[in-house]
């Protein structure tokens, strides 16, 4: 749709503004999404303790979906516990969601590859068909007011400095 303004300034310039417009340093593979409202999710996790995504408002959320069978999540499940670690004392919440495994398959995996991870247990898979991710690993970022603002596909070095800067400053970010 055309404005009296946009009928008078150069294609060139309307690009520029354009681009300047949607312009955010983003770290490789992060992606900005518009205030998508964020499924319900409601899972226990390994220990058994409940989880409600619901009752965390006021903090950002890292919402990640991962398998033990998939290899990017193999690879990018220590660096995970290494950004949490490198994190310190952030008030972003890790939300680990495992996709359709066993228990014993999980502890057995985390054991090896990253043992103070404690994940909430989609062993039916029901939770992630809702989120649909297009494949594993993907993580959503949702802000205090529960919308995802951000989503990575694939897996990512999280705990590189490009990645912890963007994570220690998402309260910062403006909506």
């Amino acid at each position: 749709m055309k404005t009296a303004f946009s009928t008078y300034l150069p294609a060139g310039l309307l690009l520029l503004l354009s681009l300047s417009a949607g312009s955010e340093s983003l770290p490789p593979g992060v992606m900005r999404i518009d205030n998508l409202p964020a499924p319900a999710l409601q899972l226990d996790n390994l220990d058994g303790e409940a989880y409600d995504l619901a009752n965390t408002h006021g903090h950002w959320r890292f919402v990640h979906f991962w398998a033990s069978w998939c290899g990017p999540c193999r690879r990018e499940m220590p660096g995970i516990e290494r950004m949490i670690s490198a994190l310190g004392d952030s008030e972003l919440e890790i939300v680990l969601i495992n996709t359709a495994e066993t228990e014993d398959e999980v502890f057995m995996f985390l054991g090896i590859v990253a043992p103070e991870l404690v994940p909430l247990m989609d062993s039916d898979g029901k939770v992630t068909e809702v989120w649909q991710p297009r494949g594993l690993p993907a993580t959503y970022l949702v802000d205090p007011e529960g919308n995802i603002q951000y989503q990575a596909l694939g897996g990512r070095e999280w705990e590189k400095p490009v990645y912890l800067t963007f994570l220690r400053n998402l309260d910062q970010a403006k909506q």
